[in-house]
């Protein structure tokens, strides 16, 4: 995933004029609502915020809204030929897998227009919705402000409990993000990890890093609102994740930092389940969110950064918040992006030897 150099530096300042006064959108009648699956906590929010509400509201295409978004479970309607599901909001990764097995509905480009968006933003089974960073976000309180001398700034930071004793929280039942780190901390530079993580040993030696991490894992989250919560709770001291739940979080009252060192640049976007009851509307509905007047809303409720380049000249965001996304260019050079061929070949196995790992 390459990111062009001037992803940001167009015009910030200008007034979003009503979405429904400047879209020509058309009513559409339909007999059942279209099911749209994301996530739950403020990342669901801010997609009903941004995206859905006004997309329903403008187009006339009722929604039912659903969240436990996952791959896995898309995949088991599709082979079980029980599909009920439209619209899945999805990791980039477990796109690209599920994609492989054949789960996923091809995107119809001829409905959904992707001409503004960055050219390694969508596939031929999954459209962009946004982009995020998984980071390593630590208690300020314990360990003090990013930047500051004594706070963590590496993956090998974050495995080195004699330097920065304390719990850990990491991820739980999905390998999406979870070896890369591993491998950072274990002295892997981040152009090679990939590489190397195309082997059975090369998986293993992520896998050793983290058995040698679990005696302080006090928590396997399984939500970014679990991420959240620890945070504010104070309930582990660092803990993996993605960076707009921390900033929620932190605006709840949680002292928490995290740096985009060494962090994972991904993308969530929207995947249509191989037989979906409402293909065609669920369509017309994927076209509506992937316009840029409903993307540039979406930072004002979570800082994950918009995939369609033109929301970036209409948003009224104001500096500051567009520098701390994700796909800023002074942020993008700092990370790892995530790799779908990647994916696509070695996230089974390197799923099975996870679970493995979390099940000893």
């Amino acid at each position: 995933m390459k990111f062009r150099n001037k992803i940001f530096g167009r015009k910030t300042g200008q007034t979003v004029i009503g979405i429904a006064a400047t879209m020509l959108v058309s009513s559409v009648v339909i007999a059942e609502p279209i099911t749209v699956v994301s996530w739950g906590g403020t990342y669901g929010a801010a997609q009903d915020n941004a995206l859905f509400n006004d997309a329903s509201k403008n187009t006339g295409i009722e929604i039912n809204r659903e969240s436990g978004a996952s791959m896995s479970k898309t995949c088991l309607q599709v082979q079980s030929g029980s599909v009920i599901w439209d619209l899945v909001v999805t990791g980039s990764g477990g796109a690209a897998a599920a994609a492989a097995e054949g789960c996923l509905e091809k995107i119809d480009y001829s409905v959904v227009d992707v001409s503004d968006f960055y050219p390694n933003l969508y596939t031929d089974y999954c459209v962009g919705s946004d982009v995020f960073a998984t980071v390593m976000a630590w208690n300020t309180e314990k360990y003090g402000e990013p930047g500051s001398a004594n706070a963590p700034s590496s993956w090998a930071d974050f495995f080195d409990v004699e330097k920065f004793p304390g719990t850990r929280a990491y991820r739980a039942n999905n390998v999406d993000g979870a070896l890369e780190p591993a491998l950072m901390a274990d002295g892997v530079p981040a152009d090679q990890v990939y590489k190397v993580l195309s082997t059975r040993a090369g998986k293993m030696r992520a896998i050793n890093k983290l058995r040698e991490l679990k005696p302080h894992i006090a928590v396997f989250w399984g939500s970014g609102a679990q991420q959240a919560q620890l945070m504010k709770d104070a309930e582990v001291d660092m803990t993996t994740g993605w960076n707009g739940r921390f900033d929620n979080a932190k605006k709840d009252g949680a002292k928490v930092g995290y740096t985009f060192n060494q962090a994972l640049l991904d993308y969530d976007c929207f995947a249509m389940p191989k037989g979906a009851p409402n293909k065609d509307v669920a369509m017309k509905f994927l076209a509506e969110i992937s316009k840029p007047e409903y993307q540039a809303n979406l930072p004002f409720h979570i800082t994950y950064g918009p995939t369609n380049k033109k929301a970036y000249e209409v948003t009224t965001a104001p500096k500051e918040l567009i520098e701390s996304l994700p796909s800023h260019p002074k942020n993008v050079p700092m990370m790892l992006p995530v790799s779908l061929d990647w994916y696509a070949e070695h996230r089974k196995e390197a799923l099975e030897l996870y679970m493995e790992f979390l099940s000893e």
